[in-house]
Order: C-alpha cells, then sequence, then structure tokens
C-alpha cells in the first residue's frame, strides 16, 4: 500500500486518479481550495483518508499545505494535478508553476513525483516571463522534472500529458479517453513496473512520448528554479 497525496483533487482528473488508488487499497490525502469543495471530495471519494484545504494561488496558503502535508508524514508518491487554463497570467504562474515548486521544495522528498504537464507544452517557450501562458507553465512542469532528475538522483520525478479529456478544464466535446487520461498518473505513483522506474521522462497513456527538447537546457531548468526562489522565498 502506498501514501499518496494528489492536489486539484476535488473534481476531474484528480478525483479520478484519488478514486482508483483508493480502490485500489492505497492511502490517499485529497486537497481542494475550500472547505467546501473539499467536503464534497470526501464524499464523491469514500476512503480518501482527508482532505488538506488551500487555495494555490496564494503562496502563503501553499507553503502552509505543505506543513499540513508535512504533519502526516512522508508521502510515498505526490501527484502534481492542480492546474487552471482560462486564468490571468498571475494565476497561471502562481497555480500552475509556482505552487507545484513550492510544494515540491518543501514537503518531505517523497519517492515519487508526478506533475501534469499538457500537449500544449510543446509550443510554450523556456525563456523565464512572469507573464506565462499556459504553455509556458506546461513546459515548465517537464523542465522541473527534468532538473529534478539531476538533483534528486533517488527520486523518480516525471511529467504526464493526460490528453485532451473531457473534464470541466478539457470541456465535454474533447475527443480523448477520460479513463487513459487519469490511469498513467496511478501507474506512474504505484506500479512496480520497469517502465515507471525512471525520472526526467514525458509520458502519454502509459508510454514516453515526444516533448519540447527546450526542456533539456540545463541553463534554462535551473534560471527557472532560481525565479522561482526568488518569487516565492522557497529554496530547493
Amino acid at each position: 500500500m502506498a501514501k499518496i497525496f494528489i492536489t486539484g483533487s476535488a473534481d476531474g482528473l484528480g478525483l479520478l486518479a484519488a478514486k482508483a488508488l483508493v480502490k485500489q487499497g492505497h492511502e490517499v490525502v485529497l486537497h481542494a481550495r475550500s472547505e467546501i469543495r473539499g467536503q464534497e471530495a470526501l464524499q464523491q471519494a469514500p476512503g480518501a483518508k482527508e482532505v488538506l484545504i488551500a487555495d494555490l494561488s496564494d503562496i502563503e496558503e501553499v507553503k502552509a499545505l505543505a506543513a499540513k502535508a508535512n504533519a502526516l508524514g512522508t508521502f510515498d508518491a505526490v501527484i502534481h494535478n492542480a492546474g487552471v487554463y482560462q486564468a490571468s497570467a498571475q494565476q497561471l504562474l502562481h497555480v500552475n508553476t509556482l505552487a507545484p515548486y513550492s510544494l515540491t521544495a518543501l514537503m518531505h522528498r517523497p519517492q515519487r513525483l508526478i506533475y501534469l504537464s499538457s500537449g500544449m507544452h510543446l509550443s510554450g517557450q523556456p525563456d523565464w516571463t512572469e507573464r506565462p501562458s499556459y504553455s509556458d507553465t506546461k513546459l515548465h512542469m517537464l523542465m522541473l522534472a527534468k532538473a529534478l532528475a539531476r538533483k534528486w538522483p533517488e527520486v523518480y520525478a516525471n511529467a504526464v500529458d493526460p490528453g485532451w479529456v473531457p473534464t470541466k478544464m478539457g470541456g465535454k466535446g474533447a475527443p480523448d479517453n477520460l479513463q487513459k487520461g487519469y490511469e498513467t498518473q496511478v501507474w506512474l505513483a504505484t506500479s512496480d513496473d520497469q517502465a515507471t522506474q525512471v525520472s526526467g521522462q514525458y509520458f502519454h497513456h502509459q508510454q514516453q512520448a515526444r516533448y519540447n527538447h527546450a526542456a533539456y537546457d540545463v541553463t534554462a531548468q535551473d534560471h527557472l528554479l532560481a525565479e522561482c526562489a526568488r518569487l516565492t522565498g522557497v529554496a530547493f
């Protein structure tokens, strides 16, 4: 049995992954941005251990969330699922980039880290900006995974493209398979399959997939970490 924390697990892919992991017998801790959404998440994922509350657009709440998570001990895996799409540049930066960065730096180090990216990262730019596009922030997640593969060799840190799936974010007309959208996160978090014993990789539907090779740039990776540290006051 693994102990797993999933951000943004009140609905969508995060909730589906949580339900699948609970069904497999794992200990799952949820996250929601408000108490109301948190209680709804617990009702929809019976068997989840508990839910932690924090608005990921607020850096101080993110820091408090890390402390709450650490009070529960060390997790075997953390799935950084939370994200926003149609949002301001500031929200994109805070929720999609700074929050997963800060939680990674502040939480007890797990054995596995899974970051939700997107096929849209292919058009993202590695050069730092405080007004990123959605695509930029999803490239950041792959860059973070690759940086961690260098810096934390004992951890499996990977990025996942769940596909364009019919969630609230993706819309009802999204063409990809919803089940396959969350299965890769579950697989990377828990499987003993040799294919999961890697780091700094980009997965789609349980296969390593084509990605933006700008993510390889070590200088850009380190600049991303430095700027995240500057804006949050949190360093690795």
